[in-house]
């Protein structure tokens, strides 16, 4: 996707930078290319929308019209409001708090919580230098529990040990009581999923928000998701 999205973009910006000057008519034809590109991409059309809306007066300025590259002031252009819209800033992991720090993964059945929940434990054991312990919250799905205890194992990673017919919020008690009996830093709590967002699922989250007040919560997202993953993350935030 990012390499067909390049070549198109490449594509777009070869022909502004041949033209020794670019009036509006050449800058509305380069930003459709550059919109039909995003949507190409399965960029949300809201987000693309927004971002044509936020290059077109900034190409159209006086600064573009004085330059004597006016197509490469254009490529400048589009390069810092892509990067602004990516994230123009890195954000650190949220570790301020009295241990052991409560976060929390989400996201919909599928989307790798339970492989990202490990991945995450060993980045923060090994870069932060944290004790981390990992509790899975998923008692739905088939050996949902029992795979995030082995990857625990493979890893060396603390897991809460599992108790049959234990309910999400009772878990998550008993893991903030285990990991101040065993010194774990970091409780990284592995949540459930559905196919698709229901309100059973929505309620169990904020009852586990509400035991846990978690510094950090996590939305995975398979990189198949597309923009769909917007819509997902709004629900998210919406009940959280």
């Amino acid at each position: 996707m990012f390499e067909n999205l390049t070549n198109k973009f490449e594509e777009i910006f070869s022909s502004l930078k041949k033209a020794p000057s670019l009036d509006e008519a050449q800058v509305d034809e380069g930003l459709r290319g550059i919109r039909q590109a995003l949507l190409e991409a399965d960029v949300s059309l809201d987000v693309a929308k927004d971002f044509i809306e936020k290059v077109k007066p900034k190409a159209l300025g006086q600064e573009i019209i004085r330059s004597t590259s006016p197509g490469d002031m254009v490529v400048k252009i589009v390069y810092d409001e892509l990067v602004d819209l990516l994230g123009a800033t890195n954000n650190d992991i949220n570790l301020n708090a009295v241990p052991p720090v409560p976060m929390m993964l989400v996201g919909l059945q599928g989307s790798g919580k339970t492989t990202t929940t490990a991945k995450l434990a060993k980045f923060l054991e090994n870069n932060k230098k944290k004790k981390v312990m990992m509790v899975s919250l998923d008692i739905y799905r088939p050996a949902a529990q029992e795979q995030l205890r082995s990857l625990g194992e493979q890893n060396n990673i603390l897991t809460l040990p599992i108790i049959e017919g234990q309910q999400p919020a009772d878990i998550c008690r008993r893991a903030i009581s285990a990991a101040n009996l065993n010194g774990a830093e970091i409780i990284l709590f592995d949540t459930a999923g559905r196919t698709q967002i229901d309100l059973q699922m929505m309620s169990e989250i904020k009852q586990i928000e509400g035991v846990i007040n978690p510094t950090e919560t996590f939305l995975v997202a398979d990189s198949l998701t597309g923009q769909v993953a917007a819509s997902v993350a709004k629900e998210f935030k919406k009940y959280s």
